[in-house]
């Protein structure tokens, strides 16, 4: 069952959120070639925890990280580590911040230094699909509407969209209806609502859409070892059509 959301409550989720677009506007500038992703994730913790906040993936079905650190061929769920990142490389970080009940969902990719032509159009193609499917998320449109322009977007680039991981809902708990994969055709699935609020989260592939999962039981890898970016935003749906709670 999707779950409403009042103006009051739709403002308190902006609180959270906007701890979480915090985090990223301070990360930003440091991300260079020698930081590690334990640096990034300390930094994280410390901006939410001084925000009166919780990291909530710490703990979350035995997680242990306040972040996701996900470099290269790791779609998402990557573990933080202490190898530093290098040049050409790119990450996804990202963090749920849980404030006052509430909970604020995003992942940003960074390029770390100077990548390759490839990468660079895979982040760049990948944040237009984020950019596209919020475009659609209108009161009265559909989910297809959403995902299709996704789909539409990433394939016609030459790249692939995950569907083993899923957008969701989200206010006082993380994964709350609507569960969704960002394919799919217009005018077709549930109808966006006012009052509704979800991320918006595409995962876009260099070459296959197929994952594995690693021992760890978490890190999820695109199956041919290609590269994978993700840019995430919880948005809320009002009158005027689509609210970015994460905007930076």
């Amino acid at each position: 069952m999707v779950i409403l959301k009042s103006k009051h409550e739709i403002e308190a989720i902006r609180k959270a959120c906007q701890v979480v677009a915090e985090c990223h506007r301070t990360i930003a500038p440091l991300i260079k070639p020698g930081i590690t992703t334990n640096e990034i994730e300390r930094i994280f913790e410390e901006i939410i925890l001084n925000h009166g906040a919780k990291p909530y993936t710490k703990g979350y079905k035995g997680y242990q990280y306040a972040t996701c650190a996900s470099v290269n061929d790791v779609i998402a769920h990557g573990f933080p580590s202490d190898k530093p990142l290098e040049e050409g490389d790119i990450v996804t970080i990202d963090t749920v911040a849980e404030l006052d009940g509430w909970l604020g969902d995003s992942a940003w990719n960074y390029a770390v230094g100077k990548i390759s032509p490839t990468a660079e159009k895979l982040m760049r193609v990948t944040k237009e699909c984020l950019d596209l499917g919020i475009a659609q998320a209108q009161p009265g449109n559909r989910l297809g509407d959403v995902t299709s322009a996704i789909q539409r977007h990433a394939e016609s680039n030459g790249f692939g969209v995950v569907r083993d991981l899923l957008a969701h809902g989200i206010g006082r708990d993380l994964h709350e209806a609507p569960n969704y994969m960002h394919v799919g055709k217009p005018g077709k699935g549930l109808r966006i609502k006012e009052g509704m609020v979800f991320t918006i989260e595409p995962m876009i592939t260099e070459g296959t859409y197929y994952m594995s999962i690693d021992p760890d039981g978490w890190t999820a890898r695109t199956l041919d070892r290609k590269l994978a970016a993700q840019y995430e935003h919880t948005i809320a749906i009002t009158a005027d059509g689509p609210q970015i709670l994460t905007a930076q």
